[in-house]
């Protein structure tokens, strides 16, 4: 029987994720966490979302580990789509439209995906706005011709020299009244935002968990490398920290 595991939150909420497939759902991946995962022996594992900044990020190295043993990974919306695209000559499977961006070079930066939100009793609450979403909210407008494409430019730059927790609509639309950028554009554009925004880490991490329904539901054969994986002291050290943590902090 297939089990499937998935990592959410901000991008998409574990209620939103069970209307979509039937999967075990955790919170934001840190280091260690696919590592215990994997040893659960499930059939795929999708990973969207993870932390860092104050704690270390899911390592390469555990995602390599979990596909040795025969674990399927995706990864899609957020530091799934890093990993996906970073791991994809080894076999890590990405999906959705930041994973495309990023995998064509037309992203390049972390900072992209990147923003804060609030703790887990809070439901992992966006308290910014990614990048990856006001480019496809800006994207949507300049093609309904509620803004022009000089607009949208000047937009997207002054958004992108902004810290990635001080991304807003709010202080986007401020800082280009400020600038002088057309006013009348702006009010469009604020109206538009008001209904129309796009948030596409959620359309993506929709679009992860509908394929790991499609193809893993009914079960899979195990995931084949064609790698030889490397046992390093790095690791070994990631795995005795947390082989060492207190029982509980895994898989269940």
């Amino acid at each position: 029987m297939s089990r499937l595991i998935v990592f959410c939150g901000p991008s998409l909420s574990p209620a939103e994720g069970r209307a979509v497939v039937d999967a075990v759902f955790l919170p934001p991946a840190r280091q260690g966490d696919l590592y215990l995962a994997a040893r659960e022996k499930p059939t795929a594992i999708g990973l969207m979302d993870g932390l860092f900044d104050q704690v270390n990020s899911v390592a390469h190295k555990e995602i390599l580990w979990a596909m040795s043993q025969g674990v399927h990974v995706l990864g899609g919306a957020s530091m799934g789509a890093l990993r996906a695209v970073e791991l994809a000559s080894f076999g890590m499977e990405g999906v959705g439209t930041i994973f495309e961006w990023y995998q064509r070079g037309l992203l390049e930066d972390d900072d992209e995906v990147a923003l804060i939100h609030g703790s887990a009793e809070d439901g992992h609450r966006p308290l910014s706005e990614p990048m990856v979403n006001i480019r496809a909210t800006l994207s949507a407008a300049e093609a309904l011709g509620v803004i022009s494409g000089a607009l949208h430019g000047a937009l997207l730059a002054l958004v992108k020299e902004l810290f990635y927790a001080d991304r807003s609509y709010p202080r986007m639309l401020a800082r280009a009244l400020e600038l002088g950028l057309g006013a009348g554009e702006l009010a469009a554009l604020r109206d538009f935002i008001a209904t129309h925004k796009v948030d596409q880490k959620r359309l993506d991490a929709l679009r992860l968990l509908e394929v790991m329904r499609d193809r893993f539901s009914a079960g899979a054969a195990p995931k084949t490398v064609r790698y030889h994986f490397s046992h390093t002291d790095a690791w070994q050290a990631i795995r005795d920290r947390v082989d060492a943590a207190p029982a509980g902090s895994g898989v269940t």
